[in-house]
């Protein structure tokens, strides 16, 4: 811990950076030496010694010997450390802690070591991106209001603590003494983020932040659809909250012991501060403006804003006005990839930088076949080191860690924008197995969300939106064919206007593997399903009753027939269908 309560005093942005430049002057050699370090830290575990590396450390002779494997193979090994198998299995060391990734890609949450090494990269890529951001846009001595949410750990058979991955991170003393040192500790009080009930929670993070409403600097979440939800659930509450602070007492629909302590402590009769933002919510527009509106001295939006989030970002623009929208690092619950070090850029055109000491990359290219505008297979294709991608290609990435993950394929497509000094700058694409196919056909979640774009601008004049959205294959009757699925705010969408936007949603999908399969009707029109208000609210119950957290909750944007829970809870929700016309 030295280091960290050293840090808490002497944190200084411009030495951070300073580091990460010297890092990344020379990548290739930084690269070399990571991979050297794991392997000798390593060497002698079961996985590796199978593969005959023999103490060989060098790029050359790990590529020549280790498979690339997804969580698939290493499954066993995994499961092995968690019933208790002491031996040097992945890692040389104890593994003493396991990651839960969201499950919401395959239905259900895949297992990943987690450990010492990982925490510190963790702390490295929160620090570079901070440090970046300071120069911006310094923050001095405020607070931030979190919309974080920390679900149970429990205890594995072989003794590890397992957990989500943002669970894991925020009972770990070193990132509370690190968010103390970036001078963002949160409003809230622990018992809220740890707090079993979601809904109490999330009300107590909006009255906490509104008791510092002049002391916020950052709002923030692990997701930009968190903070989407805390302010739609804001619209709903603000009277409530306002009666709390006027009265000094807290409402009794919080009934969770720990939280309504914890929050009395903090929670004093303010009856000014309660008529100023009784004021503010009334003067406000359609809730335009709602944060710099409670939050006067914020000085921006921060979350992960890319790939499936982007869906949310206009709803986000819409409550944080002319606020700046910051998107946060890039990693998985695998492990950290990159630090976001250009945080003028918007969302939609946020880059990372990696960091060539936190793990060894490698990347598989990807070539986009023209003729049915498909993603190659990447099997084919020989991958390249971090140094040797090239600007304005796609890759599939490959990871090798500190917590026993060799050539580890994490399942994203990155674009390579350009370069940092010698380390590339990644922007994110698409999960490589969201795809919509059913013939020559392949659409990824991009081009979902660039459907579901255009379509829902049609609903705008009517002063409706899409609260959410996903979709499905449906095979169950020849030919198969898309099935879209909303949810609208908003009641008073016309026949006409939906089979219009249904029509838009078909037309919308340019992949030519598509057009030219609807033509002949070897896919068949696409189906439009309205769901009622509340259904992807439904979804992320179903989640959080598997032990997801909030903080790690996507929408699955692609619902397969593994995910029949999900499908069900959609499919029984189904106000009104429409069958696309467009290619009749």
């Amino acid at each position: 811990m030295g280091m960290l309560e050293n840090m808490e005093r002497t944190f200084d942005p411009e030495e951070i950076i300073e580091e990460f430049e010297m890092l990344t002057k020379d990548a290739e050699r930084v690269q070399r030496e990571t991979l050297q370090n794991i392997l000798e830290l390593n060497g002698g575990t079961e996985y590796l010694m199978k593969w005959g590396l023999n103490g060989r450390t060098d790029p050359e002779s790990f590529k020549a010997c280790v498979p690339i494997v997804t969580h698939k193979e290493l499954e066993p090994y995994i499961e092995r450390i968690m019933d208790g198998d002491s031996s040097p299995i992945l890692t040389q060391k104890q593994i003493t802690t396991i990651s839960l990734s969201s499950g919401t890609t395959q239905g259900k949450p895949k297992f990943v070591p987690f450990n010492d090494e990982l925490m510190d990269s963790t702390l490295q890529i929160y620090k570079t991106s901070f440090a970046f951001r300071n120069r911006e846009f310094p923050i001095e001595n405020g607070k931030a209001i979190q919309f974080i949410y920390s679900s149970k750990q429990f205890k594995t058979k072989g003794g590890q603590a397992a957990g989500t991955a943002t669970t894991n991170l925020y009972r770990n003393l070193q990132y509370k003494t690190a968010m103390k040192a970036m001078q963002s500790p949160y409003c809230s009080p622990d018992e809220v983020i740890f707090g079993p009930d979601f809904q109490q929670s999330l009300y107590c993070h909006l009255l906490s932040g509104l008791i510092f409403w002049d002391e916020v600097q950052v709002v923030s979440s692990t997701f930009a659809h968190s903070i989407v939800l805390a302010f739609r659930t804001f619209e709903q509450v603000w009277e409530e909250l306002c009666s709390d602070i006027r009265e000094g007492e807290l409402t009794s629909t919080i009934t969770v012991p720990s939280i309504r302590t914890a929050m009395s402590k903090l929670l004093k009769p303010n009856p000014e501060l309660a008529d100023m933002i009784h004021k503010k919510c009334l003067g406000l527009t359609n809730w335009y403006g709602l944060i710099p509106e409670l939050f006067p001295n914020c000085k921006y939006v921060y979350g992960i804003m890319t790939g499936s989030m982007e869906p949310y970002l206009k709803k986000l623009r819409h409550y944080a006005g002319k606020l700046p929208l910051l998107s946060a690092d890039y990693g998985s619950s695998e492990g950290w990839i990159g630090a976001n070090v250009n945080p003028k850029l918007p969302p939609e055109l946020a880059t990372f930088a990696v960091l060539p000491n936190i793990g060894y990359f490698e990347f598989i290219p990807i070539r986009r076949n023209v003729e049915v505008q498909k993603l190659d297979e990447v099997e084919s294709s020989q991958p390249v080191g971090l140094t040797e991608v090239k600007v304005g290609e796609e890759y599939e990435i490959i990871v090798t860690n500190y917590a026993g993950l060799y050539r580890y394929r994490i399942g994203d497509v990155v674009k390579v924008k350009g370069f940092h000094n010698s380390t590339p700058e990644l922007q994110f694409v698409c999960r490589s197995n969201l795809l919509l196919t059913i013939n020559i056909d392949k659409n990824t979640e991009k081009d979902l969300q660039l459907a579901v774009e255009a379509a829902s601008k049609l609903l705008a004049d009517s002063k409706l939106e899409v609260v959410d959205f996903t979709s499905h294959v449906d095979t169950s009757a020849e030919p198969g064919h898309y099935v879209i699925f909303w949810e609208i705010s908003g009641e008073d969408a016309g026949e006409d206007l939906l089979q219009e936007c249904c029509n838009c949603l078909d037309r919308s999908f340019v992949d030519a593997g598509y057009v030219s399969s609807r033509k002949v009707s070897a896919i068949g029109a696409l189906e439009l399903r309205l769901v009622r208000r509340g259904t992807f609210q439904k979804i992320l119950d179903h989640y959080l009753g598997q032990g997801a957290a909030v903080s790690q909750f996507k929408t699955p944007r692609c619902v397969g027939p593994s995910n029949g829970t999900v499908l069900e809870i959609l499919r029984s929700n189904v106000v009104q269908g429409y069958f696309s016309t467009a290619f009749s």
